[in-house]
């Protein structure tokens, strides 16, 4: 008997689905992000408008001021889609869990003086609020917005919220105790220090723009909190004294904003380039909120930096401003 073995190549009758290859042609593979992402918004046969908002359809694009001739001009440039995102996270909580293990493992926390622990404590503890606020606006305009290029990232941002929230409460579990927690809710409900944060918090849970809200919470309070807490306080000025377990503990902030930063600046230079109108637009809601973010942060770095809150705001401001424009929004 024998056996003629050939290699057959077989050529696909089709590339992709028939809505991504309108997009990209007929004759390219497409990526995993692009179908999952692209023409999945739904924009027809719903059944009747909501009983609670009359004046829009269920998917509205009409719903935000921002015009787009097509809302899946948006990219993500860390091409997330939910596996992609699962598989990232995954990565990364396996190395904020090490860190946790390490400190916790060796006692580093016994390590910070008291007057440094209890600095931490004030600082990062009231902050599960605020994550939490990102988490519930985050899946605000995901709920409210319109395209899924632009939505989708943000109910990964949203998780994203809910697990920063939690390993602030585990920080202050690490470094403190139950009474701990209560306490932090208590400074967020009634110390000053954390009044004009919260208010600005609470005002931003009854925006109805969803593109405001947008740039409320992700461009500018992120955008400012961020660099501040994380970036100057925690890995600057609390590491030269001592705070670098702290550092380790939440390696996960710092390196979640650098990533998620490029996805918010690619959505606000598409969203500006789209029209004058968008960018006047974005141009006076970026400066009315991050005029509002920096005021409502001021009190809440000087916890740790003293009379130099001040100036290090004013920096950060700065790096803010130099950033947005470079996604073409002037301020």
């Amino acid at each position: 008997m024998h056996i003629d073995l050939r290699t057959v190549t077989i050529k696909p009758l089709r590339h992709t689905f028939d809505n991504i290859a309108r997009r990209i042609g007929a004759d390219k593979p497409a990526s995993r992000y692009q179908e999952g992402t692209l023409d999945m918004q739904q924009t027809a046969n719903f059944h009747y408008r909501p009983t609670w908002d009359p004046a829009h359809d269920i998917y509205d694009a009409s719903r935000t001021a921002l015009k787009m001739a097509d809302w899946y001009a948006f990219k993500d440039p860390r091409q997330f889609y939910y596996g992609a995102y699962t598989l990232a996270r995954a990565r990364q909580q396996d190395t904020a869990e090490a860190n946790f293990d390490f400190v916790e493992g060796r006692g580093l926390a016994a390590t910070l003086t008291q007057a440094l622990g209890d600095t931490v404590l004030k600082l990062l503890v009231p902050l599960r609020h605020v994550a939490w606020g990102s988490n519930m606006n985050n899946a605000s305009i995901c709920a409210y917005g319109y395209g899924t290029a632009f939505t989708q990232p943000c109910i990964y941002q949203a998780m994203d919220q809910l697990g920063i929230a939690q390993y602030l409460t585990r920080v202050g579990l690490l470094l403190g105790d139950v009474d701990t927690l209560d306490e932090g809710k208590r400074a967020w409900m009634e110390d000053d220090a954390w009044q004009g944060l919260r208010r600005y918090v609470e005002d931003s849970f009854v925006l109805k723009d969803p593109f405001e809200l947008f740039v409320a919470q992700n461009v500018a309070l992120d955008g400012l909190l961020y660099p501040l807490v994380y970036e100057t306080i925690i890995d600057d000025v609390l590491s030269s004294r001592g705070g670098t377990p702290v550092a380790m503990l939440t390696q996960f902030m710092t390196d979640w904003f650098g990533e998620t930063r490029k996805w918010v600046d690619a959505t606000m230079k598409t969203a500006a380039a789209e029209s004058a109108g968008n960018k006047a637009l974005l141009e006076q809601w970026t400066t009315h909120w991050r005029d509002r973010a920096a005021a409502a942060l001021l009190p809440v770095g000087a916890i740790a930096l003293g009379d130099n809150a001040d100036s290090v705001l004013n920096d950060v401001v700065q790096q803010f401003d130099a950033r947005l424009a470079k996604a073409g929004i002037a301020n």
